[in-house]
């Protein structure tokens, strides 16, 4: 990647977007642009075209999107699937039409099959039916997927699709119904913490696995990718290891210093057992994850005691 090269983040302001803006900055890029969504609406194609005849930016990574956690997603399936179409759409294409030869889109392990069989590889995509409480943000992420793959097939860029696990890190967003897993437990242990209150409520027995990366070693797998990936296939980004929802309670009580009592709830689901990925991929190119979950954990927790307000809003509605 060439860092005298134009750079534009679509979606820089969320938790991904500002953890490559730090990368790209750390690597002695300077030709960065950016816009705030007050000055550029990503779902309006024709501010997203006039945006990009105007700067014609040489690399993109598209960053941007409708993201929530499980119980948004359930309930606004239509709003996922229509805004981040809209989104990608809108990018990509505008980037190809502007002499965009390099871009880099992170979609997301909603695209794979809810019974693909484990860890999920890049070949399970499009062999089965989605997650229903994901399907629609899911969708959206396949058909920025599948656009990225079918531009570099046709016309020979680079356009290359990143699918990351669960995600999180500075700058999350730790809105009620729109945060993630790490965020939702650091908001709830913090308010139990304020509170004085006896005990946290969690979901399910705790058993279930998951993998969690930092944002920032996620940008660091972005900008290798744009140096080292030429496939027009996806390509996961995942640590490798998991942790079930248990540990990562207790580690993030531990972080907060809270000491009251964690119940788990097993009257309430607690979600897909396993989803652990395969990074054979991407581990092959030289990257490896960088950041063990307790130093994530405290670094997440830290920027949320300097920056978020009482009313807990914060990281908006992007990656």
């Amino acid at each position: 990647m060439d860092k005298d090269k134009k750079i534009y983040v679509a979606g820089h302001a969320g938790m991904v977007g500002s953890a490559l803006m730090r990368k790209l900055k750390s690597i002695g890029c300077k030709n960065i642009i950016s816009k705030d969504i007050n000055e550029l609406d990503l779902t309006r194609q024709s501010d997203v075209e006039e945006f990009f005849e105007k700067e014609k930016p040489d690399i993109v990574f598209l960053v941007a999107a409708n993201v929530g956690g499980v119980s948004d997603n359930r309930q606004y399936p239509a709003e996922h699937l229509r805004d981040n179409a809209y989104i990608e759409l809108n990018v990509i294409n505008s980037a190809f039409n502007n002499g965009c030869k390099q871009l880099l889109f992170i979609s997301s392990n909603c695209i794979y099959p809810k019974n693909a069989p484990l860890p999920l590889t890049e070949d399970s995509f499009m062999n089965g039916k989605l997650d229903p409480d994901w399907e629609g943000y899911g969708i959206s992420k396949i058909v920025g997927a599948k656009l990225c793959e079918y531009y570099s097939k046709q016309y020979g860029v680079q356009y290359i699709s990143a699918v990351p696990c669960n995600l999180y890190g500075i700058n999350d967003c730790y809105d009620e119904k729109k945060s993630r897993v790490v965020a939702a437990l650091i908001r709830r242990f913090h308010e139990a913490k304020t509170n004085n209150a006896k005990s946290v409520e969690i979901w399910g027995d705790g058993t279930a696995l998951r993998e969690f990366l930092f944002a920032d070693d996620l940008a660091d797998a972005c900008v290798l990718l744009m140096d080292k990936y030429h496939e027009s296939d996806i390509i996961n980004v995942s640590p490798g290891i998991e942790h079930s929802i248990k540990d990562i309670a207790f580690m993030i009580q531990e972080a907060v210093g809270y000491d009251g009592e964690i119940v788990f709830n097993t009257d309430k689901p607690g979600g897909i057992h396993r989803k652990n990925m395969s990074c054979e991929k991407l581990n092959k190119l030289g990257w490896a994850a960088k950041t063990d979950m307790l130093t994530g954990i405290n670094t997440a927790y830290k920027w949320f005691c300097e920056n978020i307000s009482s009313n807990f809003a914060g990281g908006g509605n992007t990656l």
